[in-house]
């Protein structure tokens, strides 16, 4: 029997379609509603003849605020309305600004030049308006100089004093101890 083999789940879920987001013409169920939209008394009318006035104008009838006392519907073309609402979410997201941070590794025992080396890149990152996170990476036994890595990073801290401020002191976290720097000014946009 087809039934019985392995790896057999049994029968798919039905495909379920994505439900609207607001209610449209004849799935609103209330007996009235406020009407509101372009080329239309404002006002609170029945359902019925709230649709019927949405037909005349070949526009759909959606219901906008559900828990308002009647719900508020809106004379509109849905479809243009999703589209404004879909393109409004877009610009919000694109304007967004994310916030990028740059690590920076150091290890317990880094000498001067290397120290000046990422000295450079962090203040790069920081004048480009992203925060930077130092830390330092102990290994093996390197663990035994978590002082000389909270040393190196607070004198990191200190050369980056103008261009940055401190976030987070350093603090250990397992094998790695971490410092966090955002920028003094908001930097590029």
């Amino acid at each position: 029997m087809a039934l019985n083999r392995p790896g057999f789940r049994g029968p798919r879920p039905p495909f379920r379609k994505k439900e609207p987001e607001h209610r449209i013409n004849d799935f609103i169920r209330v007996p009235e509603v406020r009407l509101v939209g372009e080329n239309v008394e404002p006002g609170i009318y029945p359902t019925r003849k709230a649709l019927d006035l949405a037909d005349e104008l070949d526009l759909d009838l959606v219901e906008i605020s559900p828990n308002a006392s009647p719900p508020v519907c809106k004379v509109i073309d849905y479809s243009k309305f999703i589209y404004e609402q879909k393109k409004k979410q877009k610009e919000i997201k694109a304007n967004a600004k994310q916030t990028v941070i740059k690590e920076i590794r150091f290890g317990p025992n880094t000498n001067d030049h290397d120290f000046e080396f990422k000295l450079k890149h962090a203040i790069k990152f920081l004048e480009a308006g992203e925060k930077v996170r130092a830390y330092v990476h102990f290994k093996g036994r390197a663990i035994v100089y978590k002082e000389q890595g909270e040393i190196l990073l607070l004198r990191f801290a200190q050369a980056l004093e103008e261009y940055g401020k401190v976030e987070l002191l350093p603090k250990l976290e397992g094998k790695r101890m971490f410092l966090t720097l955002s920028p003094k000014s908001s930097g590029k946009k």
